[in-house]
């Protein structure tokens, strides 16, 4: 029998997760409940043996980071498609339906959030395995989560009878006030929609055919006309721009009439906020005063808080706090009533208003070749620490503006300036004079740490002439 598709959504950024999500690094990349990224998990429930590699549908800025944690996870990616800019989930969803039929219409494909937990992997299989054969029927299948409480942040699927198995889809339901959630929740025939999808290639094709025909000419367009880059698949723009911007539910899913409910009663939590991060950790490890602390966190009579410090170097603690999230990370740091947990992306809004980094940025800044961060920064000089994976390489490059000096604090880097390539190792240093055209290398199997103290007149990350790039990226990136 032919494997299902997975098709991982991995291109939003959660600011209702803010400051651990940011613009530049969002919630299904970051490790909120376990060892394991959301994105990995996600990505390791959609593998197995009923399943083909996945298909990973981001955007440029995340092309890398998809790909180490895959490979860090031990999962190979079936494509990693590259979104020109964000259109929500219809195009996305019709793109990849259109990759599948390529060399199979009939193929079933599953689309999934990558930022959803749901522990029991082998209870979620069972609820796709009970979907698969409404699909291949010429179904569409969405998965609804059985509530356990009036909850008020989620959708709702109504169910057309309440019998057992696969039911058809009576209506959507927009997010409810609290006296209808628990109206619909002791109706028990409405189900959180859990934003998951199995269906066919051909019959979701047919689906926008029917009631979203503007979106096949331009997003077959972009497909036909897409690009190899480094192994990822980068769809044309200039098609991909014209698309209207809509989600799969409102192109689609509320004209079509046929589809399919499959019931799922295990845990799930799509993380929508600290308040939802606070309930699965005590689903997780009940504690007998709602108080969940992470080692960074320290608890003294407290009743339903949640303590989290994502710095070892920032220590949270909380003395008689009721109701209450702290969430610090190393420049920003998060106080809020849990029952506002919704509105944590006003904190955004405001601080974008007020023009501050912590607002999207974080200060660690990940790239290809490994990650950096800023130690001290004011007029005229910056401290950075950097670490290059084993086998990376920067671009080779000149600056305008600034002039570096590099002293390696663990590991050989390989630096070329001008002319004269060098190895620099342990308590060795280097300077790179202002306009020199050079590159850093780690040529060893070990991450290379150093730090970096540049001196100048402007110090901002676009201050960089590329010459040549192993990641094809432009100054800009």
């Amino acid at each position: 029998m032919t494997k299902i598709t997975p098709v991982l959504m991995a291109g939003g950024s959660g600011t209702r997760l803010w400051p651990v999500s940011r613009k530049s690094f969002p919630k299904q990349f970051a490790a909120l409940t376990g060892d394991e990224t959301l994105f990995q998990a996600s990505a390791r429930r959609l593998s197995g043996p009923d399943f083909a590699d996945p298909v990973v549908m981001t955007n440029s800025d995340f092309r890398f980071i998809v790909a180490e944690q895959l490979e860090q996870a031990g999962i190979a990616a079936g494509r990693i498609v590259i979104e020109p800019a964000g259109r929500n989930t219809a195009p996305a969803i019709l793109a990849a339906a259109l990759m599948v039929a390529e060399t199979d219409p009939e193929g079933l494909v599953l689309v999934a959030p990558s930022d959803h937990v749901i522990p029991d992997a082998g209870a979620f299989a069972a609820a796709v395995a009970e979907g698969a054969e409404a699909a291949r029927q010429g179904r569409i299948v969405t998965f609804g989560i059985t509530p356990d409480r009036p909850e008020t942040g989620y959708g709702y699927l109504e169910l057309a009878s309440t019998g057992a198995g696969p039911q058809p889809l009576a209506r959507f339901v927009e997010k409810p006030d609290a006296e209808r959630a628990g109206q619909m929740l002791a109706a028990g025939t409405y189900l959180w929609n859990a934003g998951i999808f199995l269906f066919s290639a051909r019959v979701m094709i047919a689906a926008f055919r029917a009631h979203a025909p503007a979106y096949l000419d331009p997003v077959g367009q972009a497909l036909d006309e897409a690009k190899l880059d480094l192994g990822f698949l980068r769809l044309a723009k200039a098609p991909w721009l014209t698309v209207e911007d809509n989600s799969i539910d409102y192109a689609v899913m509320e004209k079509a009439d046929n589809l399919t409910v499959v019931r799922f009663s295990g845990r799930w939590s799509d993380l929508g906020g600290w308040d939802a991060v606070w309930r699965e950790a005590l689903d997780h490890a009940p504690s007998e005063h709602g108080v969940v602390a992470d080692a960074n966190s320290t608890a003294i009579d407290c009743q339903d808080v949640l303590l989290r410090s994502d710095s070892d170097d920032l220590k949270v603690v909380g003395i008689g706090l009721r109701d209450l999230m702290v969430v610090a990370t190393s420049d920003a740091v998060l106080v809020a009533d849990r029952g506002r947990a919704q509105d944590v992306r006003l904190a955004v809004s405001a601080l974008k208003a007020k023009r501050a980094k912590q607002a999207e940025a974080f200060p660690r800044d990940h790239r290809p070749w490994g990650w950096f961060e800023t130690l001290a920064l004011a007029d005229r000089f910056q401290v950075k620490r950097i670490v290059v994976k084993p086998g990376a390489a920067l671009s080779l490059q000149s600056h305008v503006h600034r002039s570096e000096h590099w002293i390696v604090v663990s590991g050989t880097a390989r630096v070329t300036v001008d002319d004269s390539v060098t190895l620099v190792t342990e308590n060795q240093s280097i300077y790179v004079p202002l306009g020199a055209v050079h590159r850093m290398e780690n040529p060893g199997k070990v991450p290379m740490v150093l730090i970096e103290v540049q001196t100048g007149s402007y110090l901002g990350e676009d201050d960089i002439i590329r010459y040549e790039d192993v990641y094809s990226r432009s100054s800009a990136d």
